[in-house]
């Protein structure tokens, strides 16, 4: 789709073109009207954000309007995860007079320097940061400079007076190592989280605090680099098993790469859990429908989509709402771990 020249500015005539649509329609999306199909108001919004067309905010607001639309911004590779984002989100506005639209970027550099636009295109009340746009300090910055409310998802930065939903990502890693050291596994490898994402960090600092606690040595060749997916958890499985000295253990830090993991090992005619244990993290759909049903970190991601929707709302409303909020989490034990055998001990 072609830029407008930077001659003129783009009109609501040259949207319905490049969308295929009719005047009327795109009216219809900006005044949040119903009895629009969903894919034809993402098309509008998408040739909208492309032609850097926005409407006349300043005479809406005059007007007292409000679209009671809130956007779900979030950049994360697994689906599963994504899932559960939207699904706690759209439980908490069941009901309420507010409608929710997804907003999924690439990466945090693709949404900064966007957000603003993407908000007047589509006359957001409000939005939901999820990882790792909530860290992104750029887009933190462009929200606050035009004064659109917004509450985060699971940030690990602090620099930001918005509400936040989180739980603890280092004390959880660190209960995974602690449950394979107690069945015996001294090397124990791990297949970090995506370089962008701060909660990638935050787990693998509770991974080597487990591992110190436990007088465990810490050894570079059993830490891989994952990007939360599937097949980087499968080529990490591979080089960990490749090793001479190969771990007994392994920790992913999504249950898309431990799934990864446990196609590697079965690959390599790895028992698991007879030879290898494996965990993951999230407790996503995938930890059990995989074969055996993976150990992992419940991370309560429904309820912190859930709770973090509750406190953009109570911001619209002017209601209190409490700056801070952490939420459990809890290691589910299933079969893909056990105790180490004998022989497995080089």
């Amino acid at each position: 789709m072609a830029r407008k020249p930077a001659t003129r500015h783009s009109t609501i005539t040259d949207v319905a073109d490049a969308a295929g649509v009719s005047i009327k329609t795109v009216s219809r999306v900006f005044n949040n009207e119903p009895n629009v199909r969903p894919l034809t108001r993402d098309r509008v919004l998408a040739a909208a954000t492309e032609l850097d067309y926005h409407p006349n905010v300043a005479a809406r607001s005059l007007a007292g309007r409000r679209s009671f639309l809130i956007g779900l911004a979030y950049e994360n590779p697994s689906p599963n995860y994504v899932v559960d984002l939207q699904t706690g989100a759209l439980d908490r506005l069941h009901g309420e007079r507010y409608r929710l639209l997804v907003l999924p970027f690439a990466d945090a550099a693709t949404a900064s320097g966007k957000m603003q636009a993407i908000a007047r295109a589509s006359g957001l009340d409000g939005v939901v940061l999820a990882p790792p746009l909530c860290d992104d300090a750029a887009t933190v910055a462009e929200l606050e400079a035009c004064g659109l409310p917004y509450a985060r998802i699971a940030p690990t930065s602090g620099g930001s007076q918005a509400p936040d939903v989180a739980m603890d990502d280092r004390h959880a890693a660190r209960a995974v190592v602690d449950h394979l050291a107690a069945l015996g596994h001294k090397r124990i490898g791990i297949v970090r989280g995506h370089v962008t994402h701060a909660s990638a960090m935050a787990r693998f600092e509770g991974y080597r605090a487990g591992l110190e606690a436990h007088g465990l040595p810490i050894d570079a060749d059993l830490e891989t680099q994952g990007a939360y997916t599937f097949l980087s958890g499968y080529e990490a499985g591979r080089k960990l098993l490749a090793l001479k000295d190969r771990p007994t253990a392994i920790f992913a830090c999504n249950d898309d790469m431990a799934a990864g993991v446990l196609n590697a090992a079965y690959e390599a005619g790895v028992s698991v859990p007879g030879d290898l244990s494996v965990v993951g993290f999230d407790d996503s759909n995938i930890a059990s429908v995989v074969w055996p049903r993976l150990t992992t970190i419940h991370q309560p991601i429904r309820d912190m989509a859930r709770e973090a929707t509750g406190a953009l709302l109570a911001l619209l409303e002017d209601e209190e709402v409490p700056p801070h909020r952490m939420l459990p989490y809890q290691l589910v034990v299933r079969g893909s771990t056990g105790p180490v055998r004998e022989k497995a001990i080089r």
